[in-house]
């Protein structure tokens, strides 16, 4: 017999030399390193190893790694001042660290988050991380849902501060042993008290080369219980004569939710200090415009993809967290289409990749919307069914279309540049006064023939002539500083320079004629072959024709030299930068489908769920999900035993009326899980109910009460209430 193996139950000691369970040994890192390494991807080598899968990996890398760095250069300032307000308290400098130690007033940061919760969270997360490297304090952050009670909110700020940083956060200058001995010494939630905190802090920081400021964060003030708050600001106001804490207070609305939680008593014990974090509108905006809008990525979003990740960021969330995961999986759509996605990168890159094509690959391509009236437009039969047919040719044909829609997608966002300079601030801002609002309005229809355009335009010839010269100076010189700061270090950026300057030049030429322009009216053209043509009329409606047209004449001929300049200018503009590069998709270059996401729908689909029809999906059909061949049904209708009991009460429930008499619903219930049995003798309805059916019966009723399809009648307690149709 095993000597493991007994009757009753026990414990066997193995000497095998195993370590404590709390501490981590070298070989366990190691193994469960290596273990993450082999399980980095739920993909398998079959998909990881396509130029699709290396494609999105580098131009998400690339994405992220811009993201990152523009949020920490965002939060900079602010993370800065809140560890120089720590170290104040720390060192003993600062007026809220007198205050503290003379009249026991808790030193205080409220940092103004805003309302998006999720992303602030990574926002104290790097704070603490700042304080930890520059070795300024102990950090212990703090939830509502973790400090229902003062007894709770207290031992979970004192185990925090001692147990739960000590093994990852150790400072460097203890010794290993201290560490190993400070690690021996596991407390329970029982021991976290702050006469525990007290001597715990003078043996480790009591040196006067060690002083530490404890900060104790809440990053979600407002769910805070009101009196449990009070308490515990005036508990650690109390202590701030031994031990020197810190509060920092996460509000995400305004300053008056803080005045209006702490009463007199409580905020004359805190010397409070504010600090205002990035709007998240903001915050967005430059996400947009230095990173997502960048010429430096091959990868653009549709206007109607792009309007629907920012109605969601204005309308839902205000999460910037929650919009570069939605474009993430635009992304991840975008690339996991086929390998004739991968051609989405650089142009030096796709020209090696073109070659990796397979058949099937090309087919993707010839399949594009935009390759139809890439075909209609060649004149010659044989150049078309080589198109067509011939995989090799089509490859060759492929540099030339890629390089034009790479300098298409270069010379828009040059044009969007001037034109956002352009008409951004004028009054009440017709075609918006942001750069992804004109982006938008530019990619989904043609620009030129909405009537906000035309307002924009309008606006710009009523004018000042000083104003005019100054902004169409200001949008020329901020095209040219976009110019040499993002297009010309990229691969194809001097093609695209050439174009764009020569569009400038000219413009500087015609805005050097407004200016030089005067107010005086031009002499007016002879009209005596106006008086014979009018004598020459036959009709009334010739006569009308003949009197409009001379007005309009008369109309030009009456406007100043500097009216015609400008009308001359504005022109310029429309034709060449607006109606030659601000072009709406369908205006776009053969084959930008290659570069442009615009599956609206499976984004929407994944996004913004339909938990009603999923519910509805799950329970109806449970093969839909469970994908198990016991529930596959021929007909949406049908109803079989080997469902799970919650769907057949589901579906039986379908049938009924707005009352459901339960012991029905119970009869139902049981001929239903009784179909496929075998039976002898046919059933009556006098036979007693089996007590395990009227259990499973019972629990489907409650967890369908509990999805919130039905609820207990209170005036007929067999019955229950239908709360769906």
């Amino acid at each position: 017999m095993d000597p493991t193996i007994s009757v009753s139950k026990g414990c066997f000691v193995f000497k095998n030399g195993a370590t404590r369970a709390n501490k981590k040994t070298p070989t366990k890192r190691k193994r469960s390193g290596q273990e993450a390494e082999a399980t980095s991807s739920l993909l398998g080598k079959e998909v990881t190893s396509q130029p699709f899968y290396a494609a999105y990996t580098e131009c998400w890398s690339q994405l992220q790694s811009h993201i990152v760095q523009l949020q920490t250069e965002s939060n900079a300032r602010t993370l800065q001042q809140l560890v120089e307000f720590v170290t104040e308290v720390r060192e003993g400098v600062g007026e809220c660290s007198r205050f503290a130690t003379t009249t026991e007033i808790l030193p205080t940061a409220a940092l103004l988050t805003g309302i998006n919760q999720p992303d602030h969270l990574k926002q104290f997360e790097t704070l603490t991380q700042r304080l930890h490297e520059v070795q300024a304090a102990r950090v212990c952050v703090l939830q509502s849902r973790d400090c229902a009670t003062l007894k709770a909110a207290v031992e979970s700020m004192v185990y925090n501060l001692m147990e739960a940083l000590s093994a990852g956060t150790a400072d460097t200058q203890l010794d290993d042993e201290d560490e190993r001995d400070r690690d021996r010494k596991r407390l329970r939630r029982s021991q976290c008290t702050l006469k525990q905190l007290n001597s715990w802090y003078a043996n480790n920081f009591g040196a006067a080369g060690m002083k530490r400021a404890l900060v104790v964060i809440l990053p979600d003030f407002e769910c805070f219980n009101a009196s449990v708050l009070q308490d515990f600001i005036l508990i650690l106001s109390a202590q701030c004569g031994r031990l020197p804490f810190v509060l920092v207070l996460g509000v995400a609305t305004a300053m008056t939710a803080v005045h209006s939680t702490l009463p007199y008593h409580v905020s004359s014990k805190i010397k409070l200090r504010v600090f205002q974090t990035q709007p998240a509108p903001t915050g967005l905006n430059e996400l947009l415009d230095k990173v997502l809008l960048s010429p430096k990525y091959a990868f653009h979003l549709s206007g109607k993809a792009f309007k629907f990740l920012t109605h969601i960021f204005l309308y839902y969330d205000f999460s910037i967290h929650g919009f570069i995961q939605g474009f993430k999986y635009c992304l991840m759509e975008h690339y996991f289409a086929g390998n004739a996605f991968a051609l989405c990168t650089n142009y030096s890159q796709a020209l090696g990749r073109i070659k990796q094509l397979t058949h099937d690959d090309v087919e993707t391509i010839r399949r594009l919307p935009s390759f139809r009236p890439y075909v209609e437009q060649i004149n010659d039969c044989k150049r078309i069914i080589a198109v067509l047919t011939d995989d090799d040719y089509l490859k060759k044909k492929l540099p030339q279309l890629l390089r034009d829609c790479l300098l298409h997608f270069m010379l828009f966002r040059c044009s969007l540049e001037f034109f956002t300079e352009l008409v951004g601030d004028l009054p009440r801002c017709p075609l918006g006064k942001l750069r992804r609002e004109l982006y938008v309005n530019c990619l989904n229809k043609p620009i030129t023939q909405q009537p906000e355009y035309k307002e924009c335009w309008q606006m710009l010839s009523f004018m000042s002539k000083d104003e005019f010269i100054a902004k169409v100076s200001k949008a020329i010189a901020s095209t040219e500083q976009f110019l040499s700061e993002q297009i010309v270090p990229l691969e194809l950026g001097e093609a695209c320079a050439d174009v764009m300057r020569k569009e400038l030049q000219s413009l500087k030429t015609l805005l050097n004629d407004v200016e030089l322009a005067t107010m005086e009216l031009q002499p007016q053209a002879s009209d005596s072959t106006s008086q014979a043509d009018l004598k020459q009329v036959a009709s009334r409606q010739q006569l009308k024709e003949q009197l409009l047209q001379r007005s309009k004449q008369d109309r030009q001929q009456s406007i100043s030299e500097y009216a015609r300049a400008l009308n001359k200018i504005l022109e310029h503009i429309e034709t060449h930068l607006v109606l030659a590069h601000l072009r709406p998709l369908q205006n776009a270059p053969p084959l930008h489908e290659l570069y442009v996401f615009s599956d609206i729908s499976t984004v929407r689909r994944n996004i913004i769920g339909a938990p009603r029809a999923a519910l509805h999906t799950a329970l109806n059909n449970p093969h839909f999900y469970m994908q198990c061949k016991c529930c596959e049904l021929q007909e949406q209708s049908q109803l079989v035993s080997t469902m799970p009991d919650l769907s057949v009460v589901y579906k039986l429930h379908l049938e009924c009326g707005r009352m459901i008499n339960l012991f029905d619903w119970l009869q139902a219930f049981r001929s239903v899980l009784r179909a496929a049995e075998e039976q002898d003798e046919p059933e009556t309805a006098q036979e007693q109910i089996d007590p395990q059916v009227q259990a499973r019966f019972t629990r489907a009723v409650a967890e369908l009460q509990f999805l919130g399809y039905i609820k207990m009648s209170k005036r007929k307690t067999d019955h229950a209430t239908r709360l769906t149709w």
